[in-house]
């Protein structure tokens, strides 16, 4: 059954594809720099924040929440989640940082200083992805819908459903807010798609299909594109994946405008 929902995605970004430019925009990308990634980080939630990448993994026994220098891929702030706990998406708001777990339908807040937790908070359905427009908290659980959640209180106070061109689109993961609009990967695929916050439409496609190059990919390791940031400040935009080798940041241009350009020297990587 999911190999045939699966499909049922593949074919509807396919569709859109293929569909006239001026209806649903589609983007090709540039790579512009490329930076060392933790390969055995399993990529679940990414932030850009004062010249830092905040992450979180997943995976039971292996989930974490990560502090990391963008440059050379540093980890200098860890908290370890425990162990029956599989994390998820992340967010920061205020002074806080707030993590979902897959299943457990349990939540956490914690210090964005110190990574102490501070409280947890309970939620139904399961928890994919975070992000924030400044005013209200948005969040993922695999289905075609996206919540609205209040910053203080995290109870949930509205929905929209992603469509493409009118057919609602499972498996939206990873969300960043980006000059007004989500963008989100969609999980299994190598698109992230553009979504109108007010509308739940799909106003554009990212297609990211040979970011990594083969040389990179490791058979039984390297998992899927999964993992969005973007800094406001300089308008760089930043992806990976889970268990990469490496992370981008990327430039969009129109479909066919643009060739992907050669990967720049990574910054040699700091043991850890």
């Amino acid at each position: 059954m999911r190999i045939l929902r699966l499909t049922l995605v593949f074919w509807a970004l396919a569709c859109a594809a293929a569909a006239p430019r001026a209806a649903i925009p589609e983007y090709g990308f540039e790579i512009v720099h490329t930076y060392p990634h933790d390969p055995t980080a399993f990529t679940e939630g990414l932030f850009y924040l004062n010249g830092f990448l905040y992450e979180s993994t997943g995976l039971e026994q292996h989930s974490s929440i990560r502090k990391v220098r963008l440059e050379t891929g540093e980890v200098v702030q860890r908290f370890d989640i425990p162990a029956q706990y599989f994390g998820e998406g992340i967010v920061n708001w205020k002074n806080h940082l707030i993590g979902l777990t897959w299943k457990s339908q349990v939540g956490f807040v914690y210090d964005l200083a110190t990574f102490r937790l501070r409280r947890q908070f309970q939620y139904e359905g399961e928890g994919w992805a975070l992000t924030q427009d400044g005013r209200q908290i948005i969040m993922s659980d695999g289905t075609p819908q996206l919540r609205f959640l209040n910053p203080q209180t995290l109870k949930e106070t509205g929905r929209i459903t992603v469509t493409l061109a009118g057919k609602p689109i499972r498996y939206v993961n990873e969300l960043e807010w980006v000059k007004g609009e989500i963008y989100a990967n969609v999980w299994q695929t190598n698109w992230i798609v553009r979504i109108d916050p007010h509308t739940g439409n799909i106003v554009g496609l990212i297609n990211l299909a040979g970011l990594l190059g083969p040389a990179d990919q490791i058979r039984g390791q390297t998992d899927v594109l999964n993992g969005i940031a973007y800094d406001e400040k300089r308008d760089r935009l930043f992806v990976t994946g889970k268990n990469w080798p490496k992370l981008f940041e990327i430039r969009l241009h129109p479909a066919g405008e643009v060739e992907p350009a050669a990967p720049t020297p990574a910054a040699p990587k700091v043991p850890q």
